[in-house]
């Protein structure tokens, strides 16, 4: 059983589960499937704003997938999230890799 499958089995079982989904994202991007992970990022912000981590990693997918002003506009969100939360080390990361790509 892939680890894609043991994912999804557990989100069965708790499909509300960001951390999950925030793996299963990963692991649909690490095997190639960036349009599987879009969604399932995007789902995962959708309905959990403030899971942070995601934002750098759905970012860097669009920007992977030649859709830099989409990257733009969720670093942007991401640092306005982070912020809000006083997640400093998030914040830095986002506003580097944000700087990064409009400069």
């Amino acid at each position: 059983m892939s680890k894609i499958d043991q994912i999804n089995e557990l989100l069965k079982e708790n499909p509300s589960d960001s951390f999950l989904q925030h793996a299963l994202a990963l692991e649909y991007a690490k095997a190639g499937q960036e349009q599987e992970a879009k969604l399932v990022f995007e789902k995962l912000l959708s309905a959990n704003p403030d899971y942070v981590g995601s934002y750098y990693h759905l970012a860097k997918l669009y920007e992977k997938l030649g859709e830099e002003q989409q990257a733009i506009i969720v670093y942007e969100k991401g640092m306005d999230v982070a912020k809000a939360l006083n997640d400093t080390h998030a914040y830095s990361e986002l506003k580097s890799a944000y700087e990064y790509l409009i400069y």
